[in-house]
């Protein structure tokens, strides 16, 4: 019988399959998920309205998969996924009850505003750079723009247009340097109290507490700092002495001796459940 060549967003020499490939890659997912939480508006938007504070690692799978099924699945079930997921977007609107930061009372919100869909993008582009580049390998400046362009698409599959998404690997520094020093940015109660329910105290058995520890660990140490402050986690320069050298063990030692079979992800299969990033 002749073999069926299922057709994907990307090929196998994309960088972003090269990058989340790496098992180690689901460090980048808490991350991006707190980044996400630290702007008052996406916050309210994509966590608050869509009841993700009551099951806030739902909203990780879910994000998670969709990202697995956009870089790795069948193009067809990617395209007919993320078409569901905008139709979802289109849906939630609100507005802030109380004012966060800047932004006052009012402020009205749309999971379809490009802003905030530029922002949920930029923070798993961010992640997931700065995870590969510590834990994995440096990229030169050539494969973090390919990895940015492979986003572009990500980035169009989930509604955004060409114009509203950085143009090159420079373009996204800039806008990721504006965002992080800007004022846009800021943590509110509600948001800290999810990440400790994320990072610190997820539910799982005893056996597992020294691993989670480890995890909030590396969670912490892989913020930016200003966004580590404003959650306030503690972080001195001790402890970012200890992340930068399990990370180079990690990098040097760990990874490179790992059997594939540890090492690398196995590709998305089609999903029938929906999927709301």
């Amino acid at each position: 019988m002749p073999i069926t060549q299922i057709t994907g967003c990307f090929d196998d020499d994309a960088m972003i399959r090269q990058v989340h490939r790496e098992q180690i890659m689901a460090l980048a997912g808490q991350r991006a998920l707190l980044m996400q939480a630290a702007h008052p508006v996406a916050f309210a938007g994509f966590f608050a309205h869509t009841g993700a504070l009551d099951e806030p690692y739902e909203r990780l799978y879910r994000t998670a998969r969709a990202v697995d099924l956009v870089v790795f699945g069948p193009r067809e079930e990617a395209e007919r996924t993320t078409t569901i997921v905008r139709w979802i977007h289109g849906t939630i609107r609100g507005e802030l009850r109380e004012p966060v930061g800047r932004f006052p009372a009012g402020t009205p919100y749309a999971a379809d505003d490009p802003k905030l869909l530029m922002w949920i993008l930029a923070t798993l582009v961010d992640s997931g750079l700065v995870v590969y580049q510590r834990y994995v390998r440096g990229l030169s400046r050539d494969e973090r723009d390919a990895y940015w362009q492979d986003y572009r698409l990500f980035g169009r599959l989930f509604g955004l247009a060409d114009d509203e998404m950085p143009a090159d690997i420079e373009g996204f520094d800039s806008y990721m340097r504006e965002m992080l020093d800007g004022g846009d940015l800021f943590v509110s109660e509600e948001a800290r109290e999810l990440a400790i329910k994320i990072v610190m105290r997820p539910p799982v058995p005893i056996q597992l507490r020294p691993l989670l520890e480890l995890a909030n660990f590396v969670t912490v140490g892989l913020l930016p700092s200003s966004l580590r402050r404003a959650y306030r986690f503690r972080w001195d320069p001790a402890r970012g002495l200890a992340a930068r050298g399990g990370a180079e063990y990690t990098k040097r030692v760990l990874v490179p001796l790992l059997p594939s079979r540890l090492r690398y992800v196995t590709r998305a299969e089609p999903d029938s459940a929906p999927l709301a990033a």
